[in-house]
């Protein structure tokens, strides 16, 4: 595609301005400061969504999937508290799935408990309450892990997002957002936010860039 001769607009703003979202990284340093409750509030807000949606798609209500967020957090406070986690004991992101996957499993042990003492035979569980965690081999966890892979990359999708949303221009992300996020046609986006086809392609190539920079930015931390 050639050159569009549209005069060019600053993407970014200056970081002494705005506060970024904190990287993973940064983070958790903080939340090594237990009285750091916008950290702690930071940090809720970013991976509850995300622990929710892998509990749900492993075979969890929505009940026991709240349930697990609450006991996955509770039991990432207590090792911060006592600072278990380090970068030398492994990736964040490997930590954090085995204290998912742990919970998730208590949620199914508990179901099953349940209903044995309700007296419902094994057999009877339906396809919708069966567990992904339950339909593959003992010694396997790729079903799992494909869950947490794709919902993993959603989430650091929507990290990076939130990233550049504070870096660029309001008007670059809205027609990035609506062209490239949400996969509206070029004459919709025009139509809709009053912009040339120009300004369209120039966003996408600008706020692109910063976005892949970022996704590489926050992958080379897990």
């Amino acid at each position: 595609m050639p050159e569009i001769p549209v005069e060019e607009e600053a993407t970014t703003r200056s970081s002494s301005t705005f506060n970024y979202p904190a990287t993973r990284k940064t983070l958790i340093q903080r939340l090594k400061d237990w009285g750091d409750q916008a950290s702690w509030d930071e940090f809720f807000r970013i991976y509850s969504g995300f622990v929710f949606k892998v509990a749900c798609k492993a075979g969890l209500s929505e009940t026991e999937a709240n349930e697990v967020v609450q006991e996955t957090f509770i039991r990432v406070a207590k090792n911060m508290r006592k600072n278990n986690f380090t970068r030398d004991g492994g990736s964040f992101k490997a930590w954090l799935m085995n204290q998912t996957r742990w919970r998730i499993a208590d949620q199914f042990r508990t179901r099953k408990q349940q209903d044995a003492h309700k007296g419902r035979p094994p057999d009877a569980f339906d396809d919708r309450r069966t567990a992904t965690m339950d339909t593959i081999p003992d010694d396997s966890n790729h079903g799992f892990d494909s869950i947490w892979e794709r919902e993993w990359k959603s989430n650091l999708t929507q990290m990076a997002l939130s990233r550049v949303k504070a870096k660029v221009s309001p008007q670059q992300y809205q027609i990035f957002y609506c062209y490239v996020v949400k996969g509206w046609e070029v004459d919709e986006v025009r139509r809709e936010l009053g912009v040339s086809s120009a300004q369209v392609y120039l966003a996408k190539h600008r706020v692109g860039r910063v976005m892949r920079k970022e996704l590489e930015y926050l992958s080379a931390e897990e």
